[in-house]
């Protein structure tokens, strides 16, 4: 393994290991709320060495926005200060990330990939606090009485120096998973005799690891990205190079499905995220039904009784990756917190009049998140279209057919999805657009062609189908027997 893998590695086991000291030692969220900050800040500097300026100064960066841009309590009326916060934090985030990403071009030292990493996953901590602050002073403007309880459990109270102990918090510091502020601040009250079980969740979690570790190990062995980029690649069968972006999705799914599934365990051991299960907790969000939340909690005073689960820090899916017909099935199974963040700031928060360019706008900002070489986007613009080719083939071949039908177009599209995701794999792996364009072309824009000629036989096979005004006139017929009965 490269040096990078062995000190994530290192990093993800340390944090794994610290989650006890949480539940089993430091009793109070004063405690809790600064030892996992110091451990944290611990963590980056020992990872990521003198690289550790570019967090700290986005840190402060956002300390500053949410200080000196919120609206005060009196005005929070004024919807155009309350969006502010949001739109500066965004500025100041994305901006920096772009500096961090091109600061090598004026001749200062280029950061780690560790570094990169934990600076991803601040930018999104950082982002989401700014709306978690607007979303909160925007509930705090409704009088009515109906969210009254969603005032409680989901609004925030942040200062000055509570902003640095979220964003230094040593949980999902470089793999995630993302957890909103009122999430870590459910976690530092979180009662020490809470019914957490974590013993068992941990080993249920940590039940796939060996096998992932086996796939990644093996196929590692036998394929490597660098080989894609030889002339002798270029020199083989096509259908060798067409096969050849399977094994490397597989390298490169096995890969992050152990970060990710570390991530959980680490927020297991800690107890971050945990919820009652009646609360209907969800990835990302929390608690959902505030109303049980309320009254679980408050039984939960006299006697700990309830169940808990984490769905709240769930991170990957293995199922719905693997096994899942549809790609935005399998999308929403991957990296599923990264996912609630640019569902709920940037999808949601686009405006009604550019509802056409949602899709397209997310998968913007996610590329841009991931990096700015040109392989992101080229892998995350193809995506729009391949989601307009399947929905066009569902309406086609799948809606009103029978259970049979519905089942062989399933196992069908489970197969072209995972081609799509091969496909798009290669452009995260090469990077570069001419070592992207260069492969692609090799296999003959196989992606594309096929993604293009099944949008145009679902459009055709669609507007030649036959309209159903048979079952309309079926319908009248009924109606005018129906009457005749009544005459006669």
């Amino acid at each position: 393994m490269a040096s990078n893998d062995v000190i994530y590695t290192l990093a993800m086991v340390i944090s794994v290991a610290l989650g006890p000291l949480f539940r089993d030692v430091l009793k109070d969220a004063t405690s809790r709320k600064y030892v996992s900050a110091v451990l944290g800040f611990l963590l980056l500097l020992g990872t990521c060495g003198h690289h550790i300026i570019h967090l700290l100064i986005t840190i402060l960066g956002n300390c500053f926005i949410l200080s000196f841009f919120c609206p005060s309590k009196s005005e929070t009326s004024n919807i155009n200060r309350q969006l502010r916060i949001a739109g500066i934090s965004y500025l100041w985030n994305f901006g920096y990330l772009a500096l961090f990403r091109t600061i090598h071009w004026f001749g200062i030292p280029a950061p780690s990939p560790v570094t990169n990493a934990a600076q991803l996953f601040l930018t999104l901590r950082m982002i989401g606090l700014a709306f978690e602050v607007q979303d909160t002073r925007t509930r705090n403007s409704d009088t009515s009485t109906d969210i009254e309880l969603k005032k409680k459990y989901c609004n925030i109270n942040v200062s000055f120096l509570s902003v640095i102990t979220y964003a230094l918090c040593y949980i999902g510091l470089f793999t995630g998973p993302y957890f909103k502020y009122r999430t870590y601040q459910d976690w530092l009250n979180l009662p020490n005799n809470a019914n957490l079980n974590r013993q068992e969740k941990f080993i249920k979690r940590a039940l796939d690891l060996p096998t992932i570790a086996v796939a990644f190990l093996f196929f590692s062995y036998f394929f490597n990205i660098q080989y894609v980029e030889t002339e002798e690649f270029m020199e083989r069968s096509f259908l060798y190079r067409l096969f050849y972006m399977v094994p490397m999705f597989i390298i490169f799914r096995t890969r992050l499905y152990m970060a990710w599934i570390m991530s959980e365990l680490m927020s297991v051991t800690a107890g971050l995220g945990a919820y009652p299960e009646d609360s209907v907790p969800k990835c990302g969000e929390g608690p959902t039904d505030y109303k049980k939340l309320d009254v679980v909690l408050e039984e939960e005073k006299e006697v700990r009784k309830c169940e808990y689960n984490f769905e709240t820090i769930h991170n990957i899916d293995i199922y719905g990756c693997e096994l899942a017909p549809m790609t935005k099935q399998g999308l929403r199974s991957w990296n599923m917190t990264v996912q609630y963040w640019l569902a709920n700031y940037v999808h949601k928060r686009v405006p009604q009049s550019m509802k056409a360019y949602r899709v397209a706008i997310t998968m913007t900002v996610s590329a841009f998140w991931h990096g700015i070489h040109s392989g992101y986007y080229l892998s995350f613009l193809t995506v729009p279209p391949i989601l307009m080719a399947e929905e066009s083939m569902i309406k086609a071949f799948r809606d009103g057919k029978s259970a049979q039908v519905q089942k062989v177009f399933d196992w069908g599209c489970w197969f072209f999805k995972m081609r799509g995701f091969d496909y798009m794999c290669m452009g995260f792996l090469l990077l570069k657009l001419g070592s992207t364009l260069k492969y692609w072309y090799s296999i003959y824009f196989i992606g594309h062609v096929v993604m293009l000629l099944f949008l145009a036989l679902g459009k055709v096979t669609l507007t030649f189908r036959p309209k159903k005004r048979k079952d309309l006139g079926d319908g009248d017929n009924l109606k005018s027997s129906e009457g005749n009965k009544k005459l006669n």
